[in-house]
């Protein structure tokens, strides 16, 4: 079992998913302070700084802060936003990098290399 156990954690894709929970709980801290330093406060502008938190209701001795609930339904949607135009950009960048890397063969050039591997063919 223990022998197994080394095999599992030795793979690469066990390696690489630990590196990117750790790297993913940084980036959230990241994200999470620029939510709530950077673009709550410009949204308060705009919405002359409604705090949902305060928001609750009432129910004999419980209470129900549905207005934190929707402050969290808020901050996931920038949160999702911001790191949905961050995987853009990074996409926009590896596919831009691809097609520098790949070299371009003129049209003419394939159709010359086609039929010469149909000379090629027939030959044999």
């Amino acid at each position: 079992m223990i022998k197994e156990f080394k095999e599992f954690i030795s793979r690469g894709n066990v390696i690489d998913l630990a590196v990117g929970v750790i790297i993913g709980g940084a980036f959230t801290s990241i994200v999470k302070s620029l939510v709530d330093y950077l673009i709550n406060p410009l949204i308060g502008l705009f919405i002359g700084g409604i705090n949902f938190s305060d928001w609750v209701f009432k129910v004999g001795s419980a209470t129900f802060k549905f207005g934190s609930f929707i402050n969290a339904v808020i901050n996931f949607l920038i949160i999702a936003f911001i790191v949905f135009l961050l995987v853009k950009a990074v996409n926009k960048f590896l596919i831009r990098k691809k097609k520098e890397d790949t070299p371009v063969i003129a049209p003419e050039v394939q159709l010359l290399e086609e039929i010469r591997d149909l000379l090629q063919n027939q030959k044999k």
